[in-house]
């Protein structure tokens, strides 16, 4: 059985997500494709607008054959690590051999030379990343700026857009996993990555997100048509949370030293958040306080939710250095049996009655999906069942 992957968060799933499934069972040639999902926490720092196993039910009956879950720490972790994490995941998989991602533009040799380039990371690139940071610039746009400087001959859109970044890190991933998995470039179709207009059809997740709170016909309309049908009928119940709250408590009540260990937070920043915090009285206006040059938007909320679900950058770092699990959210019913064979040839299929057979720190990363899970379910004031899996 050959597999082709893709790696979502699927918040909410949208036209956009079912064309990109139909495109990558037509190009990959692969029997099933698999989707690692986020689960309830998102790599903007936000919580998920549903649950995880709501969102791998609209994926598989909207396309995917099967989700499994990237684990919270990988979840909202900065792009490297968010990244590596799938790819961890999904190497250990011997049947997949695709990974699809959406794109501006690129073909798969490309993404394969920037990330190579991205890789080499000597002593005249470090040189470069330093002078390029000293007036405030983010790491990201100044890594982005020595790479470009130091090597001529990448395609320089490969990193001015948002999903080009993302599909160079996930073969910088291949590659540093040593991989045998072959990336699979698929042009993005309708709205820009952060395109925050409600179009009549290809929306962005932003536009949509935006959008879930508004009940005017027109709103609902568009929805209407941005969305697959089974994915509008949960929207039409969907009510926002107190997830904003919590983590601004959550940060308030943290001693700095916690801050300073997660996976985003460095040079001091856990002191301007605490600071912002304590003089700003909502989460949204602390989070405007401390975004600047350096510290992008998604990179402060991701503080905020790396704090609120107590994950260091050390932990997240030493999942990487074990064998992990798949987690199965959804299955379609056809052919189950063979795709979870599948999943099991290398990481171990677990549930949460057999979780203890794992490792001590894949055990860890499992047990933080569990904690998330369970605050999710608090702030939706839900208590969702702890699913074995969904056969759809």
């Amino acid at each position: 059985m050959k597999i082709c992957a893709v790696i979502t968060e699927y918040n909410p799933f949208h036209n956009g997500h079912a064309y990109q499934l139909a495109q990558m069972r037509a190009l990959s040639g692969c029997e099933k494709l698999l989707c690692i999902m986020s689960g309830n926490f998102t790599q903007r720092g936000d919580m998920a607008v549903f649950d995880k196993y709501t969102r791998a039910r609209h994926a598989v009956e909207n396309g995917a054959d099967a989700v499994i879950e990237l684990p919270t720490a990988f979840a909202v972790a900065p792009a490297q690590l968010f990244a590596r994490g799938a790819v961890h995941i999904l190497s250990a998989i011997p049947s997949v051999s695709v990974l699809a991602f959406g794109c501006e533009s690129g073909t798969a040799e490309d993404f394969l030379a920037a990330a190579n380039a991205s890789l080499r990371e000597d002593k005249a690139f470090k040189t470069a990343l330093k002078e390029n940071m000293k007036d405030g610039t983010s790491y990201v746009k100044a890594r982005t700026d020595a790479l470009l400087a130091l090597n001529r001959d990448i395609d320089e859109s490969l990193f001015l857009s948002p999903n080009n970044l993302l599909g160079t890190e996930y073969c910088c991933a291949l590659l540093a996993e040593k991989s045998a998995i072959a990336p699979l470039p698929i042009p993005r179709v309708g709205a820009g990555y952060l395109d925050g207009t409600l179009r009549g059809n290809f929306s962005s997740a932003t536009a949509l997100r935006s959008a879930l709170g508004d009940s005017s016909f027109k709103t609902r309309r568009a929805l209407k048509t941005n969305l697959p049908p089974t994915v509008y009928e949960d929207v039409r119940s969907y009510s926002p949370t107190a997830y904003k709250e919590a983590a601004l408590c959550a940060l308030l009540s943290a001693p700095s030293e916690q801050i300073a260990r997660c996976p985003d937070c460095a040079e001091g920043l856990e002191n301007r958040l605490k600071i912002m915090a304590r003089a700003n009285p909502t989460y949204d206006e602390a989070v405007e306080k401390v975004v600047s040059k350096r510290y992008t938007r998604a990179r402060v909320k991701r503080i905020f939710a790396q704090n609120f679900l107590g994950l260091s950058l050390k932990d997240v770092r030493s999942y990487l250095e074990v064998p992990l699990y798949c987690r199965t959210l959804a299955v379609k019913k056809e052919g189950a049996d063979d795709l979870l064979s599948a999943l099991a040839e290398a990481n171990p299929v677990v549930r949460k009655s057999d979780s203890f057979a794992l490792k001590k720190e894949a055990l860890a990363c499992f047990e933080r999906d569990l904690a998330a899970k369970e605050l999710s379910d608090v702030l939706r004031g839900v208590r969702t069942p702890e699913y074995e899996t969904l056969f759809l």
